[in-house]
């Protein structure tokens, strides 16, 4: 629960996440030691194999449900709480239940092949706790190993507490340029998370993500103004000048597109370059259907779920998705979410055999189902506020399925290594995919209320009145701003653009709009009328699909910036750099990626040291890849992730409870603390964020003077 929540709090802020099996692992082998020690009884490996089975799918569920459903939000709907849980538990669901029959032909029939590395790593660990039962050192050595998750996890949570609820620095320094580079900008969120994320990733996906955003900010952002300044009309889809543009806004108003095309390319061009392994997956898995049904294996390592439950289940969750009203689904959408989720489920489990789950194009998937699903659309005449649900439900499913196929592969793969039962196994992970949707849900629906921003319609447009009798839909605010205004008021969905911007409003009883209602996940505002900062969540992916969505169904995309990203794509493949991480760094902002970034730059420290010593100096890449992933550091790192991602999901839950506290210490802190508002505030702030670096680099430069035992 705790790493699915941090798992989905990244995936708003960055679009992406990490694999969460081996700090599981880490923490269940310790908790059970722990419990042995009180005189209870030690778990066994395969005990703690299925511990990390259950928790591992949390993550997975979590990636759907960020890089899709608040793409509702973009276009213009409210994020329904049982939408949101129906999405996240028939697409999780799914995702298992489609992976089991390839079982065999994936993990068995192909294990010298495909190596799933994240599984590997995880049964290594596994391995190595059970060795260690009859030695003290050994006993001692694991013992340390959780505690350095547990002091990662303590010190991303008081960090973040500190730096955000208690405003002890500026959390993200700033620099923003003049002539000759005007509208130039460099920016680092300095947060225990990020800096996690890019350790993890290692510093080649860390280097090229920032490189997107150096591209952004240094050069599109200062071109757009150089060549704007003269302009004396605002420039489409621009609504102002832009010599009156902050650099914020020129990336809102045009480089958002921008990036949108070079991820959407980018991830079209990962998948057709797993074409050959996509008829190749399709082939077993045709073939794997066909002889499922000659019966169970009497040998426990090659027990599945048996495979006529597989299809009565598979069955029965389309049928749940054609009766579930709230997907606004029809039996064309179930039919394409059986056939896109069948095609992305095999594609995602051989995938992550080949390149692992942090490398899989999951998205690229995912906008490969909503071009095919927005074209056959558009193809029967079907457009419009609706059908944007539906398209949109069908790739959030299949989103979901093929994220949690492959993490289902990653786990069966750590159980082949060690004797477990793949049957226990998928029950596992269909349970843990179960709880983590129903938990994630209200995460997701708090996360975006707790950060929504009810802007005064003064402030928007001025006068903006609607016919009130035609407005079923009530509500009343939420969050903070909901103890100053607790009337309940109509809900109007403005679709289009005339007399101000589309999205949702709330209309009096006369038909006057009170309140435009900005969304905290990919809001436009980042303060409230009482001039408190908000904390906006960027979900950069989930944008791209509604990007999609609309441009498709309602002719709606300014297709010239689009394609500029597109050609951005296509150069760097050109150029033989893969295109995707790059893509995403253009689209977020450079103060997401520059921490990851500085993440990547200590695991390259890291990982350089421990490659001089002689153990390591003769190993091949792959071996000491898989050394560095075992490190304490990647330990360290994933406590880094899980306390920051805690802290700053508990702060924003209580944002509406302690308003007046965080007004209070705001206010004292402009007014005291040097480190959080003043002439030197962007430099003084790097200070505690260097600290926090250096711990990460000590905790991985421990691993090298005494590495972990395989």
């Amino acid at each position: 629960m705790v790493f699915g929540a941090s798992s989905l709090y990244l995936v708003l802020k960055v679009g992406l996440t990490v694999s969460a099996s081996i700090p599981v692992a880490v923490i269940a082998i310790t908790l059970f030691r722990l419990v042995s020690k009180a005189g209870g009884r030690d778990s066994t490996i395969l005990e703690n194999n299925i511990v990390q089975t259950a928790g591992s799918a949390g993550e997975s569920i979590a990636f759907g449900l960020g890089v899709t459903l608040p793409a509702i939000l973009i276009l213009g709907f409210d994020l329904d709480i049982l939408r949101v849980l129906l999405v996240g538990v028939l697409g999780g669901l799914l995702g298992i239940l489609m992976m089991i029959p390839l079982r065999r032909s994936l993990i068995v029939a192909q294990h010298e092949t495909l190596k799933y590395p994240e599984g590997t790593a995880c049964a290594e660990v596994l391995k190595a706790a059970e060795l260690s039962k009859g030695s003290a050192d050994d006993s001692r050595a694991n013992a340390s190993r959780a505690g350095i998750i547990f002091a990662g996890f303590g010190i991303g949570l008081l960090y973040k507490a500190l730096n955000v609820a208690f405003k002890g620095w500026k959390d993200v320094p700033e620099q923003v340029f003049g002539a000759p580079l005007k509208a130039g900008s460099i920016s680092c969120e300095i947060s225990p998370e990020l800096l996690g994320v890019g350790y993890i990733i290692g510093p080649r996906i860390a280097a090229l993500m920032c490189a997107g955003g150096v591209l952004a900010y240094l050069l599109l952002i200062p071109m757009i103004a150089f060549f704007g300044d003269a302009l004396t009309v605002p420039l489409a889809p621009g609504v102002k000048l832009i010599k009156d543009m902050s650099p914020d806004d020129i990336r809102g108003a045009y480089v958002l597109y921008i990036g949108a095309g070079a991820v959407a390319a980018g991830g079209i061009v990962s998948l057709v370059r797993a074409i050959p392994m996509i008829w190749h997956s399709l082939r077993d898995a045709l073939r794997s259907f066909s002889g499922a049904g000659a019966g169970q294996s009497s040998k426990r390592t090659d027990q599945d779920i048996p495979m006529k439950w597989v299809l009565i289940g598979s069955l029965l969750l389309v049928v749940a998705i054609m009766l579930a009203t709230p997907l606004h689904m029809n039996l064309l959408g179930a039919l394409l979410i059986l056939v896109f989720g069948f095609l992305f489920s095999t594609v995602s489990s051989q995938l992550t055999g080949e390149i692992g789950s942090s490398s899989n194009p999951i998205s690229g998937m995912t906008v490969a189902t909503l071009l095919f699903t927005c074209l056959i659309f558009l193809l029967v005449g079907w457009t419009g506020g609706p059908y944007y649900v539906t398209a949109l439900s069908v790739g959030a499913i299949v989103c979901i399925a093929s994220s949690n196929a492959g993490t289902t592969s990653q786990d069966l793969k750590t159980g082949y290594l060690v004797g477990g039962t793949p049957r226990l196994q998928q029950y596992a992970i269909l349970f843990g995919a179960l709880a983590s949707a129903l938990m994630l849900g209200p995460i997701l629906i708090k996360l975006n209320d707790a950060a929504t921003v009810y802007v005064p319609i003064a402030q928007v447009a001025p006068g903006l009145s609607t016919d009130a009798a035609k407005l079923t839909e009530t509500a009343s605010l939420q969050g903070p701003q909901a103890a100053q205004d607790g009337h309940r008021y109509r809900v109007w969905h403005k679709t289009d653009l005339a007399g101000g911007p589309a999205g949702k409003y709330l209309v009096d009883d006369d038909g006057k709009v009170v309140y435009l209602v900005d969304p905290g996940i990919n809001g436009a505002y980042k303060q409230r009328p009482d001039g408190s900062e908000v904390r906006k969540y960027d979900a950069p992916k989930a944008v791209l699909m509604s990007y999609i969505i609309k441009g498709i169904l309602d002719r709606q995309l300014p297709w010239a910036l689009v394609l500029f990203g597109v050609m951005i794509a296509l150069v760097l493949e050109m150029c033989g750099v893969p295109s995707l991480a790059f893509a995403v760094g253009v689209y977020l902002p450079l103060s997401s990626s520059m921490p990851i970034f500085v993440g990547g730059l200590v695991r390259w420290a890291v990982d350089r040291r421990r490659n001089r010593q002689a153990e390591h100096r003769n190993a091949t890449a792959e071996e000491q890849s898989a050394a560095g992933d075992r490190s304490p550091g990647v330990l360290m790192a994933s406590g880094y992730i899980a306390g920051g991602a805690l802290a700053g999901i508990i702060i924003a839950f209580t944002a509406g409870v302690l308003s007046d506290f965080d007004t209070f210490i705001t206010d004292w802190s402009t007014a005291h603390n040097p480190f959080f508002e003043g002439a030197n505030a962007d430099l003084l702030s790097v200070l505690p964020y260097a600290l926090l670096v250096v711990v990460l680099y000590w905790a991985g430069r421990e691993a090298v003077r005494t590495p972990l035992k395989a």
